[in-house]
Order: C-alpha cells, then sequence, then structure tokens
C-alpha cells in the first residue's frame, strides 16, 4: 500500500512539473497529452466537451488564434500547487495586444482546476476567469495605451 502511495505522489509530481513546463509556452508550441486520461473533461466559461481528441483540438485552435489575432501574447503562470491529494490548482493571467491599427490590449485573470484520477491522471480540467467573456471581448474594441 505504502508503494501505491510513493508511486501515485510521483506521478502528481510529474504532473506538476509538466504543467509548470508546459503552460507558459502553450500559445506558441503544443503541451504534453500523456498526463491526461483518453476521457478527460474540459470545461471553461465558453467550452464544454469530453475526449482526448478535443481537447488536442481546443490547444491547436488557441495557438492558431494567438497567432491570427495577436501581435503579442502571454500566457503568465503564476502557479502550480496540489491543493489536495487528488487535486492541482493553476493560477494565470493571459495578456496580449490584438492585431489591429488601434492595438486593442486583452488582460484577464484565471485559475485552472486540475482532477486526478487514481493513477495520478488528470481526468478533468476545470477553468475558471475573473470575468464574464462578454466583458474580455469588450476589451477587443479599447484603444491601447501605446497606440
Amino acid at each position: 500500500m505504502v508503494v501505491l502511495r510513493v508511486e501515485y505522489q510521483l506521478q502528481v509530481e510529474r504532473v506538476l512539473q509538466t504543467l509548470k513546463k508546459d503552460l507558459p509556452t502553450l500559445f506558441e508550441e503544443d503541451i504534453s497529452y500523456g498526463i491526461y486520461t483518453q476521457d478527460i473533461y474540459f470545461q471553461d466559461p465558453v467550452n464544454k466537451f469530453k475526449w482526448k481528441f478535443n481537447y488536442r483540438i481546443i490547444f491547436w485552435t488557441l495557438r492558431f488564434h494567438a497567432k491570427l489575432f495577436f501581435t503579442k501574447i502571454y500566457f503568465d503562470l503564476h502557479e502550480v500547487d496540489q491543493d489536495s491529494e487528488d487535486t492541482i490548482l493553476a493560477k494565470w493571467t493571459v495578456r496580449g495586444v490584438l492585431r489591429v491599427p488601434w492595438k486593442a490590449k486583452v488582460f484577464f485573470n484565471g485559475y485552472s482546476t486540475y482532477n486526478l484520477n487514481k493513477d495520478g491522471l488528470i481526468y478533468q480540467h476545470i477553468d475558471t476567469w475573473d470575468r464574464k467573456p462578454s466583458e474580455i471581448l469588450k476589451q477587443f474594441l479599447r484603444k491601447g495605451e501605446d497606440s
């Protein structure tokens, strides 16, 4: 039993290290999918789906739209910690400059809650934002400070 517990905690440490490595560059390069279950469930204020194939598509879409719509975009990872035995919490900020003549700036904070199964793999990822999607979209219309 102790061996299983140690193995589980080692797997959790691998997940934590992978998230710390992957998240800051998610707009530039793909993440590692080995820490997620095949039937991963994802939810944020605008999306809700299940399965790793769809999870891969959402990250591809984020990278595609980041390159298409932003001159600069950052995912600032503030912390990633094991919140409980089967939960990891990541706190972050998204900020960027839209590819529009008035250089609108986008900024919002959020956190990701990752739930782990008995094997230490992420089976659920829930994102919470500090504002409504409509409030984030309104930022697209505001003129940037250094325009």
